[in-house]
């Protein structure tokens, strides 16, 4: 009891030098007096006591921000040494609603609440946590390091898709441009002008920009396989394999190549999925994983592939994804694989036919008449193909149909051509002629 009373004296001899300080002006005392009085309260271990005196301070009439920011920084490091969570909750909620609306300590503020959902979140309320972080809107504040930007973000992207809220994880995730990652981190940082923000260092638990390039891939990964968007979790997966760290390390290069290669066979056939397809096939690692440099090599080739020998060729590696990193496939997976495989047969046929039965069709498939039917009629629907059935003939016509335009355009180049063949036959003729009269003559 005799020690709370000297505390109570102290605290109130500190308060009337703080006062003074404060309406002379001191910034330099009253920022000293403060800091003294949140420090008596912590060697005590008055948890209360520094709580009320924090709500206090920063409630004076005329409070300096210099004295604001000076105690929300000195108290933000009792919160590790606070004796249980109850206690470290309140002092953050304290903290909280001290630096509410107050531009100069808004990084703080972050800080704190980035601490508080982490504690929602280990005592598993993971819809609170989320809603913490969203209050935040970090891309606002110019004196924050941009990494701790990002790092920032991508919790607040991670929240929201633990708690499966997949549209406000999208939202989220486009506050962050892939180009940022990209920025050379080895030049030197211009010194600031004059007038200018000074932007603050990140802090040392804040990962470089190279791993939180890896942590946004990775969480994109799991917002596109919600949508089972293979192209873009291909996208993602060679965005990782891109990193230094990554590519210098085979332990670690294989299975992200592994997994480009399954999403490049699950995507559909597009401009951009047979970019990424040839670009994967030039990659020098991808002769180490021999069977995967052949499965691409079967969809370049212009070929019918045969699914049950492909199927049964490949089963083993597909099931084995399950161990890799990244996980399985999905559950639609397989049946995604026999769907493509089924696509390219169609598009190498089309390629090589301009008519063609659809019994014949169905037999170069594999398939029965319904299912081939079908397949085409999905094709042509999504535009991948150009194709008219005539089903009481049971035939399909691949060819476009041209307009009457198209037909005289075309005659008139054959006509073209045919003219300079002519022409340049005469021409050989006459030179050959003149040779041989020229030699008669001699």
């Amino acid at each position: 009891m005799e020690g709370g009373g000297n505390l109570e004296a102290a605290i109130e001899s500190l308060l009337n030098v703080e006062k003074q300080m404060r309406l002379a002006g001191d910034v330099a005392g009253t920022k000293k007096a403060a800091t003294d009085i949140l420090q008596l309260c912590f060697e005590a271990r008055a948890w209360k006591t520094l709580n009320d005196q924090i709500v206090l301070l920063s409630k004076r009439r005329g409070q300096l921000k210099q004295v604001v920011t000076a105690m929300v920084q000195q108290a933000m490091q009792y919160i590790d040494e606070t004796p249980d969570i109850d206690t470290r909750v309140e002092l953050i909620k304290t903290l909280n609603s001290v630096s509410a609306g107050k531009i100069y300590v808004e990084i703080e503020r972050a800080r704190l609440i980035k601490k508080l959902a982490k504690i929602k979140e280990e005592q598993g309320l993971i819809a609170e946590a989320a809603d913490l972080m969203q209050e935040v809107a970090v891309e606002t504040f110019g004196a924050m390091a941009k990494t701790e930007k990002i790092a920032f973000i991508l919790e607040q992207v991670r929240l929201c898709l633990d708690r499966q809220d997949y549209v406000r994880a999208q939202i989220l995730s486009r506050k962050i441009s892939p180009r940022v990652f990209d920025a050379d981190t080895s030049k030197e940082k211009k010194k600031p002008k004059e007038g200018d923000n000074v932007v603050e260092e990140a802090p040392a638990d804040i990962p470089s920009l190279l791993e939180l390039k890896r942590l946004y891939y990775e969480l994109m990964i799991r917002y596109h396989s919600h949508n089972n968007d293979y192209l873009e979790i291909c996208r993602s997966y060679k965005s990782i394999y891109e990193i230094p760290s990554v590519k210098e390390n085979p332990a670690k290069w294989m299975p992200v190549l592994r997994k480009i290669c399954w999403y490049l066979v699950l995507s559909p056939h597009d401009p951009m999925q047979s970019s990424l397809l040839n670009s994967t096939l030039d990659d020098k690692n991808l002769s180490e994983i021999s069977n995967f440099r052949l499965l691409l090599k079967y969809l370049v080739t212009m070929e019918v592939i045969q699914w049950t020998s492909l199927w049964d060729t490949y089963k083993d590696e597909f099931d084995n994804e399950k161990n890799m990193l990244g996980g399985s496939l999905g559950d639609k997976a397989a049946e995604d694989f026999r769907q493509r495989i089924i696509e390219h047969n169609i598009l190498v046929v089309s390629k090589y036919y301009s008519r063609i039965t659809l019994k014949r069709l169905a037999e170069l498939l594999c398939l029965s008449l319904q299912e081939t039917e079908k397949h085409l009629s999905d094709m042509v629907v999504s535009k991948s193909l150009v194709a008219k059935i005539d089903r009481p003939m049971g035939v399909v016509c691949f060819q476009t149909a041209k307009d009457s335009n198209d037909i005289l355009n075309s005659w008139a180049m054959n006509l073209e051509k045919l003219l300079d063949l002519v022409e340049k036959s005469c021409h050989q003729i006459h030179k050959e002629t003149m040779v041989h009269k020229a030699a008669l003559k001699v």
